[in-house]
């Protein structure tokens, strides 16, 4: 049994639009609901022991607040490739991932986290900003994953729901 973590950046800001998409940071809700979620995965004991993360600022603004607030302190991967990403690609960068590592975190971006959870375990879940969906998968390692998985989503959290 393998644990996948699915994270959505959290809130990004639009003041500046002469920003590319890809350069965006946080807001300030972004920045309290990524050390926010931080807390809620070290309270559940549900630290990862990998993150792969787009390399989207938003996306790594959010991981480096959310690591700081869990107490992670493994391996942090960033990946071109989850910008903007399908299912596909997160599915391909998960079946590199060594056997070793039980409980693995993606950091990415809607539509395609929405659409890995759905293609993951067939349930159709909204993900707001910095909402975290848990996913248990049966198989024995990464390499085992494909869009023919199912997993069972065990819950989402989401920022509003933390009191």
């Amino acid at each position: 049994m393998k644990t996948l973590l699915v994270l959505r950046h959290a809130k990004s800001s639009w003041k500046d639009d002469g920003l590319a998409d890809h350069d965006r940071p946080l807001n300030k809700r972004g920045k309290r609901d990524s050390s926010r979620m931080g807390g809620l995965v070290k309270d559940e004991d549900l630290v990862p022991d990998l993150i792969l993360s787009s390399t989207a600022l938003r996306a790594h603004s959010t991981v480096e607040l959310f690591v700081e607030a869990c107490g992670f302190e493994e391996e942090l991967q960033l990946s071109r490739d989850l910008y903007a990403a399908g299912p596909e690609a997160y599915i391909d960068a998960l079946n590199n991932v060594s056997s070793d590592f039980d409980r693995v975190m993606v950091v990415g971006h809607n539509p395609g986290l929405e659409e890995l959870v759905e293609t993951l375990t067939g349930e159709a879940e909204s993900l707001p900003t910095c909402a975290l969906a848990r996913i248990d998968l049966p198989i024995s390692s990464w390499q085992e994953l494909d869009e023919d998985t199912r997993g069972k989503l065990v819950k989402i959290y989401r920022p509003r729901d933390i009191s």
